[in-house]
């Protein structure tokens, strides 16, 4: 009687793998002042990485870089404070939990600018900060009170830092504007 060939068993494969976030992300950037051609590739790379980081429910995004004007305008409209600010964050669309799903980030870059010449970081990096701050809200974070102020700091320093950039609030890095 011949032997029944055995056969081998092939080797488990493992599942794919899934993204590291669950939701792609859609941005867009415009610009209704003059900035550095460089700056707009530089925000798209980098607010990718740090959506991915985040792990956020965020699927679109809009981030807006306006003047001093503009920026007064909102800031007097929503906030009742009629002087520019670096950034403002308005959440657009919400999912069934109503988590923000979908959001803008309006940022002064004549006031980043002017905020570079007090502070340590390139401009693109402090443009890059304020688009941070305000995914920070739409993922759910807070800096009303002293003590979530410096724990949205550590997370921007820290997704600035995973990015392989500067740091802008560790070792008190930043004056106040």
């Amino acid at each position: 009687m011949k032997p029944t060939p055995t056969r081998r068993k092939s080797p488990r494969q493992s599942p794919p793998r899934r993204p590291t976030t669950r939701h792609p992300l859609t941005l867009h950037i415009t610009t209704a002042v003059s900035a550095p051609s460089a700056i707009l590739p530089f925000l798209r790379r980098n607010l990718r990485s740090a959506h991915k980081l985040l792990k956020s429910p965020i699927t679109e995004l809009s981030i807006a870089l306006v003047g001093d004007s503009h920026m007064s305008d909102l800031h007097q409209r929503y906030l009742s404070i009629p002087c520019p600010t670096d950034v403002l964050t308005f959440e657009l669309a919400h999912d069934k939990r109503h988590r923000p799903t979908s959001g803008e980030v309006v940022v002064c870059l004549p006031y980043a600018r002017r905020s570079v010449a007090l502070n340590r970081l390139p401009l693109r990096v402090e443009v890059l900060l304020y688009c941070l701050h305000g995914m920070l809200h739409l993922s759910g974070h807070d800096d009303r009170r002293p003590r979530d102020y410096k724990l949205m700091h550590a997370a921007e320093d820290d997704i600035l830092t995973r990015l392989g950039l500067p740091a802008a609030f560790a070792a008190g890095n930043r004056v106040s504007s």
